[in-house]
């Protein structure tokens, strides 16, 4: 699918029902891959952060042990209908649905003592403690969703210095190995 076919990056009013779509998909996910989890499951992401606009994404991060010993819980996580897809597969195993163009929800198998999980744990609870920030960030994906509106690439991109400038003042940077 190219950039130009991907459905346009829409970012909407937080949806006070996204705390129990996480609590249903967080039940799913630890009666379906319980033996890989030890570091538990996380929404993250801005539909975990309250009152954030966002993309309709339940971002769903699941600890475990090694991404070598997780990768067994795919087929599982593939059964209740997860796509696996190898995006930035050294931090972690990426999965979808109902389908990778169109998204409700994302799961994140990641090692639980890393800095991607350290990272998106901090990057959230600031968010969350930080009302500014969050007005600021809602606002920064406006404006990316409306200069990237088919490339969740470019606008995932767009992000990062925020991102890092938003980690960096939660000092959760240097926590964790990678």
């Amino acid at each position: 699918m190219t950039a130009a076919s991907e459905p346009a990056i829409a970012i909407v009013t937080y949806d006070a029902a996204w705390p129990d779509v996480f609590e249903r998909e967080r039940v799913l996910l630890a009666e379906t891959i319980h033996q890989w989890i030890v570091g538990g499951i996380e929404h993250v992401g801005s539909t975990a952060v309250p009152g954030l606009a966002a993309k309709p994404i339940i971002d769903v991060m699941v600890g475990v042990r090694s991404l070598d010993a997780a990768r067994a819980a795919v087929p599982r996580l593939e059964a209740i209908g997860y796509l696996y897809a190898p995006y930035r597969a050294d931090e972690m195993h990426w999965l979808c649905k109902p389908s990778r163009s169109v998204r409700t929800h994302h799961v994140y198998l990641v090692p639980s003592a890393t800095r991607v999980w350290n990272e998106r744990i901090g990057f959230r609870d600031y968010l969350r403690t930080h009302p500014h920030m969050a007005d600021e960030y809602v606002a920064l994906k406006r404006t990316l969703a409306s200069r990237h509106p088919h490339d969740r690439e470019a606008y995932t991109e767009a992000k990062g210095p925020f991102i890092a400038r938003v980690i960096a003042l939660a000092g959760v940077a240097s926590r964790g190995s990678r």
